[in-house]
């Protein structure tokens, strides 16, 4: 009987040595089966609103060349006849010619001004005296009756004399602008005109009349003229609707994104302009800035779409917008099989826990995940070992279900409510494996995560390479864009597809060094 006995065990030592052999010899197969999985519904074409705010800082030394370009070198009129302030029978000619033009920001507006030098040339004479009073009429007479005595009967002698006189002419122009957009896509500048002359003492007949009276007034009247017709010139100017159309052509279009892994179709970033809005200009010291936005609808498509963006008729006045903003918000579709090669990369072959300290340890070798429902099924082809004194290893495939959320923070998706379930390869291990659960439990909810780094700093610069494209600099603008963050802000997902939404931020500026009136 203990003969028997020893052989029994002997057969049994013997088959359990040889099961483990041929369990390192010939492991089982990598197939991961599945449980039955919850339909999921397809994902939807979805779209996000992207929104761009370009600063346009004009360079007050760009406005000043452009005005130098633009306004006259010189005035010159003439005035003929008697006025009730000055009762002479007087023609007077006048050229007067501009300096240099100074432009000045200050926060009410813009301040350009330029001094004025020219001559003056009057000739005529004085105007008769009044038959009835003996008096000369009017300012001249006022004058001359306020020297009195002798010196006013001498100098009252001098009526209908003539006279022809030059003297030099000088003053100074100042021109305030206020620019404002109008909704009508131009700009409407506001300018004011203010015009001194300094005193043009002209000796006639012994007397010394001050001309600057008669100057002034048609002085004032060209200065007007030429105000409004560079007011009229500004306004009609279209400069602003011909620069945003053309970036508004560039915008409404798909651009090359690439695939999103290996066997994936190329993807396509459409954008699709909506509207555009402005805020009223501010000035500094150094510059007119402007401040134009555009909200787009983006969204990543499989193919290449030509969209249709109608320009708007006109431009939305906002009170105040946040220069320098890009903010580009794109869903990223990711196909599971993507997700699989990575989280392969990242969990395959490894052994948890790592320094060997726990009761069990796990050998991950293959993983994948599948949607089902509401939840992600992240199944894991493993092997299961127990530390005792006669330890070995079984395989097994464990299914972790969970409802994904997405840590924004790590960019990570993570699985939350787990459970799991341990598919045993043989009766000879559910022991091990239903010793393992609780182990596995934790374990699983650490590792089991999706790492969407890797999206999206590959999202991060497909979207700086698309806006590397709006980047220029040519002869007097430069344009300047970048992305400086990239967020996670949302996730989804279907039978195929894993959507990850992302938003990226960054800054846009313009800088203008030259410009032409039209």
């Amino acid at each position: 009987m203990r003969l028997l006995l020893t052989i029994l065990a002997g057969i049994a030592a013997a088959a359990f040595g040889a099961f483990i052999g041929l369990t390192f010899i010939w492991p089982a197969p990598d197939i991961i089966r599945r449980p039955a999985l919850a339909q999921t519904p397809p994902l939807q074409p979805i779209t996000r609103t992207s929104t761009v705010v370009a600063p346009a800082a004009i360079s007050l030394a760009a406005i000043q060349s452009a005005m130098e370009a633009a306004a006259p070198r010189n005035l010159n009129g003439s005035r003929a006849g008697a006025t009730r302030e000055n009762p002479t029978n007087i023609n007077v000619e006048w050229v007067v010619n501009r300096g240099a033009l100074a432009v000045a920001g200050r926060p009410d507006g813009l301040t350009v001004s330029t001094p004025l030098n020219g001559s003056l040339h009057a000739n005529g004479s004085l105007a008769a005296v009044n038959a009835a009073t003996g008096q000369l009429g009017g300012a001249l007479g006022a004058v001359l009756g306020s020297i009195g005595g002798s010196t006013g009967r001498q100098l009252s002698e001098l009526a209908g004399k003539t006279f022809d006189q030059r003297a030099e002419l000088r003053g100074n122009v100042a021109v305030t602008a206020r620019p404002a957009i109008l909704p009508t896509w131009r700009i409407a500048p506001n300018l004011a005109a203010q015009v001194s002359v300094s005193d043009i003492s002209m000796p006639i007949g012994g007397l010394r009349l001050n001309m600057a009276n008669e100057v002034k007034p048609i002085l004032d009247r060209s200065v007007r003229e030429q105000i409004g017709m560079l007011e009229a010139r500004v306004r009609n100017d279209a400069m602003l609707e011909k620069t945003v159309r053309g970036e508004w052509s560039k915008l409404c279009h798909s651009y090359p994104l690439g695939a999103a892994g290996a066997g994936a179709p190329n993807l396509w970033l459409e954008i699709k302009p909506t509207r555009v809005v402005a805020a009223q200009p501010s000035v500094t010291s150094s510059a007119l800035n402007l401040l134009i936005g555009v909200d787009a609808q983006t969204r990543v498509v499989p193919a290449e779409t030509k969209p249709e963006c109608p320009f708007p008729a006109q431009i939305e006045i906002v009170p105040q917008l946040t220069p320098g903003r890009v903010n580009v918000g794109v869903p990223i579709d990711v196909p599971f099989t993507e997700v699989n090669r990575l989280l392969q990369a990242q969990l395959g072959g490894k052994t948890f826990p790592e320094d060997n300290s726990g009761p069990v340890s796990v050998t991950i070798r293959k993983v994948e995940v599948a949607a089902s429902g509401d939840r992600l099924l992240i199944s894991l082809r493993v092997n299961v070992g127990q530390h005792r004194f006669f330890s070995f290893g079984a395989d097994a495939t464990v299914h972790v279900w969970g409802r994904p959320a997405l840590d924004a923070a790590k960019q990570e998706l993570r699985l939350t409510d787990i459970e799991l379930d341990v598919d045993a390869d043989a009766a000879l291990v559910d022991a091990a494996a239903d010793a393992a659960l609780p182990f596995l439990t934790p374990l699983l909810a650490e590792k089991a995560v999706i790492d969407l780094k890797p999206f999206s700093a590959d999202a991060r610069r497909k979207i700086d390479a698309v806006l590397a494209g709006f980047q220029k600099t040519q002869a007097g603008v430069n344009v300047a864009a970048k992305i400086d963050a990239l967020r996670l802000v949302g996730i989804a997902f279907d039978s195929n597809v894993l959507r990850v939404i992302a938003e990226a931020d960054g800054n846009v500026n313009v800088a203008v060094t030259s410009l032409a009136l039209q």
